[in-house]
């Protein structure tokens, strides 16, 4: 799926990234702690930082006054780099970011308003603090891109760097699993449809009329995150929506005239032009999801249960259903295997897995296939039924080249990286002009040069 291909979608990101959230603006006296280049670094930044990575739980390994500000510092490295190398950050990639984001927020904390009083700040601001993140992350993560993509591993690298490890460091493999899934969208009633659809026709109506306002309408209404931008969603090609959405938004000429209702697998849409630049459009959408009887996610988990009985009396293969009856359509082309998003293989930890695949896990061998159960689908935001099959259970143990050597060249890879970018900083900071202010000092730092 990729709804990054229409930005809609649910994200998969950590509270704790807020602990990078930029400090409110600073007063004349706020207390300058660094100076790089031409750029200070406040008390205040160091301050709200440090608070926001306890509260998250974030660990800090040292002295919170030194490792923070030299954090800070060699950022500021970084986004000089960039104005040098002229790298601009997409923007409708750094909004696609803060909405999945917020979607996150929103999704995990309960609503809008338990967001506000966790952050204790209005929506607005925090969303305007999540831009200038994104911001800056996009621009630092291009830098260090550009500085490391040399490095490339080849066999006799990884074995030379895996011989290199002492014993003790040689890194333990937690056990692990490979497992097929096949999922069942439960159905919606259609009179929920035609009820969705009436709503949408009317807000169409009353904008067309004048009578509304798309983006008043869309913060009242909509079910995506971008509600709270009044429905906008930036500037975007075709490629970057999914296809049912694309082929109406692109042929949108009247920013007066509200579209058609447009069905795609994440709910049903209206959609209004704001502007067109070459090959790219910036619109603005309302999203309303039919919702679903709790007896249809029954039936749709009964259908499954049949299924599994079918499969385990040898009627089919679990190969086969996954192909012919799952409606995930991130596996049902590969026989229903499970790939981990985070490392791109099909092995995955425990805790990587949904957590309703987890449970069902835990309690079976390879092989087995569970009883059909009730899963939340977050990149659709859905209940769908599912039955998973145990493929293989890799028991845990100290990394070897024969089993492990995608991660081990991985590591090697972060390894050679790692040592570009220190040796990179470091020659920076002999060319910067820095300054550490009087209580700021002693301190242990990661990189050297710093004190002059």
């Amino acid at each position: 799926m990729k709804l990054s291909k229409i930005l809609l979608a649910t994200g998969a990101c950590a509270l704790a990234g807020l602990s990078l959230i930029a400090a409110p603006k600073k007063n004349v006296v706020d207390e300058v702690a660094w100076v790089v280049g031409d750029e200070a670094i406040f008390r205040s930044d160091i301050e709200e930082m440090y608070s926001q990575m306890r509260s998250e739980g974030i660990p800090i390994e040292g002295d919170p006054y030194c490792v923070i500000p030299e954090q800070m510092a060699v950022e500021k490295l970084y986004l000089h780099q960039a104005k040098i190398d002229t790298i601009e950050p997409p923007e409708s990639q750094v909004l696609s970011q803060v909405d999945r984001r917020l979607n996150y927020f929103i999704a995990n904390l309960g609503s809008k308003e338990k967001v506000e009083q966790y952050f204790r700040k209005p929506l607005p601001q925090l969303r305007e603090q999540l831009i200038e993140v994104m911001r800056n992350n996009y621009i630092v993560e291009q830098v260090k891109s550009n500085l490391t993509k040399d490095v490339k591993a080849t066999p006799r690298d990884v074995r030379r760097y895996y011989d290199s490890l002492p014993e003790d460091s040689i890194p333990y493999v937690p056990m692990q699993v490979e497992a097929q899934i096949i999922t069942l969208n439960p159905s919606v009633q259609r009179q929920e449809v035609e009820d969705v659809k009436a709503r949408l026709r009317d807000y169409a109506d009353r904008v067309n009329r004048g009578e509304a306002d798309f983006s008043t309408l869309a913060i009242m209404y909509s079910e995506d995150g971008s509600a709270m931008q009044g429905g906008e969603l930036g500037f975007h090609g075709k490629a970057d929506f999914v296809p049912e959405f694309s082929n109406v938004a692109f042929n949108l000429n009247d920013p007066k005239k509200v579209s058609r209702i447009v069905e795609t697998e994440f709910g049903f849409h209206i959609i209004q032009l704001i502007e067109k630049r070459g090959e790219q459009i910036n619109v603005r959408h309302i999203l309303l999801r039919p919702k679903v009887a709790p007896e249809d996610v029954k039936n749709a988990v009964a259908r499954l249960d049949s299924l599994g009985k079918e499969i385990k009396a040898g009627k089919f293969t679990f190969d086969e259903a996954a192909r012919y009856v799952s409606q995930d359509k991130d596996t049902r082309n590969n026989k229903g295997q499970m790939v981990n998003m985070q490392t791109g293989s099909t092995r995955f930890e425990m805790q990587d897995l949904p957590p309703e695949v987890a449970l069902q896990i835990e309690k079976m061998q390879p092989g087995d296939i569970s009883e059909p159960f009730v899963m939340k689908d977050q990149q659709r935001n859905r209940d769908v039924a599912a039955i998973v099959r145990l493929s293989a259970r890799i028991d845990g143990h100290k990394a070897t080249m024969q089993e492990d050597y995608s991660m081990l060249k991985g590591m090697y890879e972060n390894y050679a990286a790692d040592g570009i970018l220190r040796d990179w900083i470091e020659k920076k900071i002999k060319e910067t002009h820095v300054r550490i202010e009087d209580g700021w000092l002693p301190c242990e730092f990661k990189y050297q040069g710093w004190i002059k």
